[in-house]
């Protein structure tokens, strides 16, 4: 089987880093250039008001389509590998009043519902064809999966491949790292034997951009794997494609000859939505062109392991290791990073379709109650065969329903994700499948938890490994005046926070 490449990486940034920072070389040949940029469009991109922040989804495609020989013998054919698949989501979220860029990590292999069916997938597969793109792949889906599922508008769609990364650092002359420990990748080719600062040109930077089995040695010359494989990866993406940015930034792009190389190396093979207009994007420069990548705050959806080593069997099918998301430190890095937070909508007004899906006989009352205690509308609506172990917990909600959806799930902690449907069946705007790891807030009153853990948090019938984590307090939505909620400790998963700091072993930028 051949290796299974990895763009990995946020080259979006090359939006950001050399759109957005190359300033003056896109004023001078942007006009020229964008006519050789192809162009999609998304139906279901959200509207963009004046003075607002917008969202940009950045995609890393890892199709094969398009190699030259050499590197199809190393990453593998379009037959071999067939279709394409976002490798790397990143959302850049630019606030015009903060004259800020941050970006938002989405792991590839994060499972959710695929929008307008009850289905699960890894979210990197929403660009796959269908039937109905006629065998052309589908980022109008991959847009809405992440708007319906994790709740945040996109506003314009970038996407760029294999030929753009390496084009981008070959056109800079190389890319100056860091290597503080050796480290090798057998899969993607990276093998550095030795400590120190080296300039690497596409191909070799591709190799480091890609390892996700990376093994480092240590000074006792033993050779460890990093226990966290593809998360790891975006951990390094994000300091690679700060190195990368501040290194274009540090040339200036003033010589008219490097600026149109650069460029014409960005523009072949970059795919915008039909909307990201020429004047749009000058206007990102000339807002963001005092930027600082080296200071760009970023971050990775909070996230815990599922299916070890035998894979996680999902409806009778093995999709080997993926990951769950984990509530609410998953809602509260979005609020973060992109300033957005649960609507004010009181619970009270919010009726709710609760299933057992878990492969526990009562969980699914005891959250029921729970949700009851909080004000919402909640009733017992029956149960479904779990379709995984564990089992996902799912919010369900119809067309035009998603504020009151996200309201629920900021009430909510563990493995829970939304998702829309055309009807519930229920006659509820909002379906709550209850999963094996899911909990639900707790009053506190005058401040303090009242000592008595929700009903919900009983444990369910599925077994693993377990790592607790820190309680997290937030405020229940809608409830101004009301007393607060805490969402208790999560036990039945292994929840991984991804650091955005360098481990020892990173490659990072070479010292001043």
């Amino acid at each position: 089987m051949k290796r299974r490449a990895r763009i990995a990486f946020k080259v979006l940034v090359v939006l950001v880093a050399v759109v957005v920072l190359a300033g003056g070389g896109f004023a001078l040949y942007g006009q020229i250039l964008l006519d050789r940029v192809h162009r999609v469009v998304i139906k279901s991109e959200a509207p963009q008001k004046s003075g607002q922040p917008i969202n940009v989804l950045l995609i890393g495609n890892n199709t094969r389509t398009g190699l030259s020989p050499a590197e199809a013998k190393a990453f593998g054919t379009a037959s071999q590998v067939g279709g394409g698949r976002a490798d790397v989501a990143m959302i850049a979220h630019f606030d015009p009043k903060t004259k800020q860029v941050t970006l938002l990590s989405i792991p590839r292999d994060l499972f959710m519902p695929i929008p307008g069916t009850t289905r699960l997938q890894r979210v990197d597969a929403a660009l796959n064809p269908t039937a109905k793109t006629g065998g052309k792949e589908n980022p109008d889906q991959l847009v809405r999966t992440i708007e319906y599922d994790l709740g945040i508008p996109i506003q314009h769609y970038v996407e760029l491949n294999f030929d753009t990364f390496q084009g981008v650092v070959n056109a800079l002359g190389g890319i100056r790292m860091y290597f503080p420990m050796p480290v090798r990748d057998r899969e993607s080719g990276l093998n550095v034997t030795t400590v120190g600062c080296r300039t690497l040109n596409g191909y070799q930077a591709l190799q480091v951009v890609r390892a996700r089995h990376l093994d480092y040695r240590t000074p006792q010359g033993v050779w460890v794997r990093d226990p966290l494989g593809d998360l790891s990866r975006t951990r390094r993406d994000h300091i690679f494609l700060k190195v990368l940015a501040e290194q274009v930034k540090s040339r200036g792009l003033s010589n008219p000859v490097q600026d149109l190389k650069l460029l014409q190396s960005v523009y072949p093979y970059l795919t915008l939505d039909s909307a990201f207009s020429e004047s749009e994007l000058l206007s990102l420069v000339l807002t963001y062109r005092h930027s600082d990548p080296a200071t760009a705050p970023t971050g990775t959806l909070p996230v815990a392991f599922e299916g070890g080593n035998t894979g996680y069997v999902y409806a009778g099918a093995n999709f080997g290791s993926i990951v769950f998301p984990q509530e609410p430190a998953d809602s509260q890095l979005i609020a973060q990073l992109t300033g957005l937070k649960a609507p004010s909508i009181a619970p009270s007004k919010i009726r709710i379709a609760v299933v057992n899906g878990s492969h526990s006989s009562y969980l699914a009352g005891q959250t029921t109650q729970g949700l009851k205690a909080l004000g919402y509308q909640a009733t017992l609506a029956g149960s479904a065969t779990p379709t995984g172990n564990p089992a996902e917990s799912l919010i369900f909600y119809t067309p035009g329903n998603i504020a009151k959806a996200e309201v629920l799930r900021a009430s909510l902690g563990g493995s829970v994700m939304m998702g829309e449907i055309p009807s519930t069946g229920y006659g509820t705007p909002i379906e709550l499948l209850v999963g094996d790891q899911l909990t639900t807030a707790m009053k506190v009153q005058n401040g303090a938890t009242s000592g008595k853990a929700s009903p919900s948090t009983a444990a369910s019938s599925y077994t693993a490994s377990s790592k607790s984590t820190t309680s997290t307090t937030t405020a229940a939505a809608g409830t101004q005046a009301s007393p607060s909620t805490t969402i208790p400790d999560i036990t039945a998963a292994t929840q991984v926070n991804t650091r955005q700091t360098p481990e020892p072993w990173d490659p990072r930028a070479c010292p001043a």
